[in-house]
């Protein structure tokens, strides 16, 4: 069986990892220092799809360690209903990998046109994105030919944990930004395929996070969808246990990514309500003494573990979509350049 390119994107995440790190900090001090000039009220970030999952890693980062709200714009406030917000007070946050699609250029501009100071995580650097921001953050992941993102996720998610580390000058998130070549190859070497490869014949599952597990939960739910053509719902392990309970039964499949801190009760109380009713669980990180744990490096910190199921996920993800008889590399109906209005 031929390697998928989405195998071997992801198997590059590492070496991004290194790569951006080194070569980003002089946009990220840049950065930090407006930021330290004139205090944002807020922050505003502008995605769609995987680059939408790691704005939701990096909510939560900078909720929890700067206290500063951050909130998910709707693209198309500007490129449909053509409103205009408030932005005097906020840092915008664009994040692409291909800085092409229409709608997020348009509430770019919005956003410039409000005041806003407007930054780009933007994986093409000669995009026209990446032409129009304030301060560009340059995702570093290289070609991505794969339609899935796998590398450009993980690198848009270091830009969040490099940006937040350096901004709050935390020692332990820039410990963790030095530790992540290393931990993205370790979880590369942890396999997630038999787990996986049991699900071959489902038909829809659920993947559960909180905090910051919980953009990557989303994150592995469209992965399933696109990749292997599996109806994947992700939800919080609080909202779970609300309406998406009552689908839940024998044989179930179910997917929980424990956090690594203080949400990580949460998760282990759903996985237990899932086990109770007799899912077909698998748990990633901790042990809550339910359902199969799946392989993850040991005693990573929290802002990595997330990343690192993430990375594990990835390594197992074209053999699923091949056994289902289908091309992980290329997804029915979808380009890698999406360019909705």
């Amino acid at each position: 069986m031929v390697e998928a390119l989405l195998t071997r994107e992801a198997a590059e995440a590492a070496t991004v990892a290194r790569r951006q790190r080194s070569e980003n900090g002089a946009a990220i001090a840049d950065l930090v220092e407006r930021l330290r000039i004139k205090r944002p009220a807020f922050v505003a970030t502008c995605a769609r799809g995987s680059s939408d999952h790691a704005a939701t890693y990096g909510k939560y980062l900078i909720e929890r360690t700067l206290g500063l709200p951050v909130a998910s714009l709707g693209p198309s406030l500007a490129s449909v209903y053509g409103g205009e917000l408030d932005l005097s007070r906020a840092v915008f946050i664009a994040a692409s990998q291909s800085g092409r699609s229409p709608d997020a250029l348009l509430l770019t501009e919005a956003a410039r046109r409000a005041g806003a100071l407007v930054v780009g995580f933007v994986n093409d650097e000669g995009s026209p994105l990446a032409a129009m921001v304030d301060v560009l953050v340059p995702l570093r992941a290289g070609a991505e030919k794969s339609v899935a993102a796998t590398k450009s996720f993980l690198a848009t998610c270091l830009a969040f944990l490099q940006l937040t580390a350096e901004w709050a000058q935390d020692e332990a998130l820039s410990a963790a930004l030095a530790q992540a070549p290393e931990a993205f190859d370790a979880a590369g070497r942890c396999d997630w395929t038999p787990a996986l490869l049991s699900w071959r014949e489902a038909s829809s599952l659920y993947v559960i996070g909180r905090g910051l597990s919980f953009g990557i939960a989303q994150e592995i739910a469209l992965k399933f969808k696109e990749t292997c053509r599996i109806h994947a719902e992700a939800f919080s392990a609080a909202e779970v246990l609300h309406g998406p309970l009552a689908l839940v039964g024998p044989g179930f499949p179910a997917l929980a990514l424990d956090p690594g801190d203080e949400g990580s009760e949460s998760v282990s109380a759903a996985a237990t309500a899932f086990a109770g009713l007799g899912a077909d669980l698998r748990y990633a990180g901790g042990s809550p003494g339910v359902g199969e744990s799946l392989p993850l490096p040991p005693d990573l910190p929290a802002a990595l573990l997330p990343l690192a199921q993430a990375r594990a996920f990835y390594g197992a993800l074209a053999t699923l979509a091949q056994s289902r008889g289908l091309d992980p590399d290329r997804p029915p109906h979808l380009s890698k350049v999406t360019r909705t209005v």
